[in-house]
């Protein structure tokens, strides 16, 4: 049976797991209404990509081997790994947005490696759907990254992947709206080549992604290269560099559907999954010969943003979280380390752990896991990594591309600017306008609920890393204070309401706080002591305006990621499986007194 090895990329939420799910579906592999592609909870409940997932399809007498890649620039290192092992990709592309800063992302690492990718032009029954221009800014992006001739020269699919339906035309559309996928797996056969290799060379197999199991232990998820892997059998694992260690085979799975199934053994051109390797690692090559070269490194993309990890000291510490000792979280991180290959963590320091990752999203994932696993942790400020070369100093710098409806675009690029931000295109498009700004990293971290504000939540904004640029100077950031409780206790509903026109409130009446809780922010950007827990002072006199019912605003409840954005240099993140509170590094205002005197000296 022939072997066919395709990965989906795209822009976020430009179909790629809608349209891979239908493709299942048509073809037998998961019940009509079978699971979906994105079966971590995370994942549902954000409706992204987070991890690259494997499954295979039957068509035609042809095994299609299908990974489905996230979208997100945070989640890139994903997406490069997986690269390197099909042999064809699918770039989806919304016919009403066209490319996007994802989408150019993951064309690069393809085009990079040779790819020739497909493109389908997806969600063409949008009312503002323009199949024709999104198609002439493909090639342009094609041209621009540097494609060649024959990469240009690319297969279109026109697709509603909603409905599971794809033409070759849009003409085709235009006499009947019905269908199924089949031009598009006819696409796919005609254009993906079969898998290369012999089985009867000796084995090369490289692992791309790691997996756990709890009977079988660390799984290693790859492509074979050449020959032929048996359970049972003893191989050589070998690192990039050539360093050589033993090991055996115990298990082989392959896909089917999205299932894993297991099998006695697997040859050149598929993708399968090896267990028995406890020691296994992405990028190293498993081989039964000595003499066979290791496979090229697996190259990732340099993290961009850094956070201190520590033990959770808060006064309410450990009520929440199973996990909480140092020993704990350390073990944890060592096993993300094992399968997250875009994060990097420094242990030299028994207490606080330094964490680099891809950016805010890609960080607050692993805390939101960590967190729904039982595990409790307190966060410092995110900071950018800047970093010398050449003896000058360097920091990451952001391509943003802007879509919101014109009434907006001068708000929105009066605010980037002060950030640090640059116009580098516009373009206006009936009533709504497509602003392309670069600037620093640093300019971003805490500007999208701003944005959310700015644009009444009628803005899209997405942005990728354009790389290390020279550092930018200093950087105006949004000017709110803090207000912290001066108390421990349960806030009381009086107390929030004569604080809420302050500011913007954190908690609700009934919620205990501690003191150094910050409970909101000012809006006038001065720092502020107060005491929600204090109650109405009784008299025996009644006045008439004694009664008034107090009327609170909803607070405004705080999620990692809203955290991470608002949180000042002098405050910490607690995290615990059911709350997620802001506090001072020091909780006493004597104690923050003494710290701010020791800074300024």
């Amino acid at each position: 049976m022939e072997i066919r090895n395709i990965a989906i990329i795209a822009h976020v939420d430009h179909g790629k797991t809608t349209l891979t799910d239908a493709l299942m579906r048509q073809t037998g592999a998961v019940a009509a209404d079978g699971a979906s592609m994105d079966s971590n909870t995370l994942e549902q409940e954000r409706g992204i990509t987070i991890y690259a997932k494997n499954g295979a399809i039957f068509y035609k007498d042809t095994k299609i081997n299908i990974v489905d890649t996230p979208g997100h620039a945070d989640f890139g290192s994903e997406v490069e790994r997986v690269l390197r092992s099909i042999d064809s990709v699918l770039l989806i592309v919304d016919a009403q947005e066209g490319p996007m800063p994802q989408t150019r992302f993951v064309l690069k690492k393809s085009l990079e490696l040779g790819l020739k990718p497909i493109v389908v032009l997806n969600k063409i029954d949008k009312p503002a759907a323009d199949p024709d221009r999104a198609e002439e800014q493909v090639l342009e992006l094609f041209l621009e990254l540097g494609a060649t001739d024959e990469q240009s020269d690319f297969p279109v699919v026109y697709a509603i992947g909603r409905d599971g339906v794809a033409k070759k035309t849009m003409d085709e559309f235009s006499t009947s709206k019905e269908g199924d996928l089949t031009p598009l797996l006819d696409v796919i056969l005609e254009h993906v080549p079969a898998t290369t290799g012999s089985p009867e060379n000796p084995l090369s197999f490289q692992a791309f992604n790691l997996g756990y199991d709890n009977f079988l232990g660390r799984l290693a998820i790859g492509r074979m290269y050449e020959g032929t892997v048996r359970a049972g059998i003893s191989v050589l694992v070998k690192k990039p560099d050539g360093e050589t260690r033993q090991g055996k085979v115990t298990k082989i799975f392959a896909f089917e559907g999205l299932e894993r199934v297991p099998v006695e053994k697997a040859e050149a051109g598929e993708i399968i999954i090896i267990a028995g390797l406890p020691d296994i690692f992405i990028g190293e090559t498993i081989t039964t010969d000595e003499n066979i070269t290791p496979l090229p490194a697996i190259a990732v993309d340099e993290p961009t943003i850094t956070v201190n990890f520590l033990v959770n000291n808060s006064p309410f510490a450990g009520r929440d979280g199973k996990f909480v000792t140092s020993r704990q979280l350390r073990e944890r991180l060592e096993k993300e380390l094992e399968v997250n290959v875009g994060l990097k963590i420094d242990f030299s320091s028994p207490d606080v752990f330094q964490l680099s990752g891809r950016g805010e999203l890609h960080i607050a994932v692993l805390l939101e896991t960590m967190r729904r696993e039982g595990y409790e942790m307190q966060i410092s400020q995110p900071k950018v990594i800047v970093r010398e070369e050449n003896g000058v100093k360097v920091e990451p710098f952001e391509e943003v591309i802007i879509d919101i409806p014109s009434e907006f675009q001068g708000t929105v690029i009066e605010r980037l600017g002060t950030r640090g931000f640059v116009m580098t295109d516009m373009k206006v498009h009936g009533d709504s306008v497509r602003i392309t700004l670069e600037g620093p990293t640093r300019g971003l971290l805490g500007y999208r609920n701003q944005f959310v504000v700015d644009t009444r939540g009628e803005g899209i904004m997405s942005s990728r890393v354009t790389g290390f640029k020279p550092f930018a100077g200093e950087i105006r950031r949004r000017a709110v204070g803090s207000m912290t409780s001066m108390a421990t206790g349960k806030a009381l509903g009086y107390s929030l309401w004569n604080l809420q026109e302050r500011g913007v409130i954190y908690i609700g009446p009934a919620e205990e706080v501690y003191e150094g809780q910050v409970i909101g922010n000012t809006s006038k950007g001065e720092e502020m002591v107060a005491n929600p827990t204090k109650g109405k002072n009784l008299t025996n006199v009644r006045s008439s305006g004694n009664d008034d019912a107090i009327q609170l605003v909803p607070p405004w409840t705080l999620t990692i990621e809203r955290g991470m954005e608002i949180m000042l240099a002098d405050e910490y993140l607690e995290i615990t499986p059911n709350n997620v509170r802001l506090r001072k590094k020091h909780l006493t205002e004597s104690a923050r007194s003494k710290a701010k005197a020791s800074d300024t000296e």
